[in-house]
């Protein structure tokens, strides 16, 4: 992903859409992720706002609410899907994990939520509707679930207790 960010920057472009290979986003909500990084520098698809008839149950369900609890204040904003892997990044975001994009696991979602908010940046999300599973193994039984959960609050304690990054280059000594 960090690559990814670089890659952009180094061909000129402003803005990065992300979204997962399972085939459970719709490409058709790209626009409406885009046209709101005119007030952010972070928009997230987000499932649980409203649209569509997705959802989640037992020790996942209750994971993804602790998150977007604990995020909520994080980044300032209510934020209801913070482990949304459908995501469209503005120009300081861009920057930001061009330098600084976390490489462990659920770091995509829940430490890069942590690292943008900590720098400055505006977060928001906006409602999309998910399709059926096209590929991919969903983690919906109870074993599975609470490994979910364990990871995700590792995940999270990590994210918090790391140093916070700024948006602003560095300054060169005199």
């Amino acid at each position: 992903m960090r690559l990814g960010f670089k890659y952009a920057i180094d061909h000129g472009w402003e803005n990065v859409v992300q979204i997962d290979s399972d085939g459970q986003h719709d490409p058709a909500n790209v626009l409406s992720l885009l046209e709101q990084l005119d007030s952010a520098d972070l928009v997230i698809g987000a499932r649980f706002a409203g649209t569509g008839d997705y959802s989640a149950s037992g020790p996942r369900r209750w994971a993804m609410r602790f998150l977007a609890a604990i995020l909520s204040r994080t980044a300032r904003t209510t934020l209801t899907d913070t482990t949304s892997g459908f995501k469209a990044t503005g120009p300081r975001a861009v920057r930001l994990f061009a330098s600084h994009y976390p490489a462990e696991y659920l770091g995509d979602t829940i430490e890069a939520l942590v690292i943008a908010a900590r720098a400055g940046c505006t977060i928001v999300q906006v409602p999309v509707s998910m399709r059926e599973r096209a590929g991919g193994q969903p983690s919906h039984n109870p074993i599975r679930s609470a490994a979910y959960l364990g990871r995700a609050f590792v995940a999270l304690c990590f994210a918090l207790i790391r140093p916070s990054y700024s948006l602003e280059p560095k300054a060169r000594p005199a």
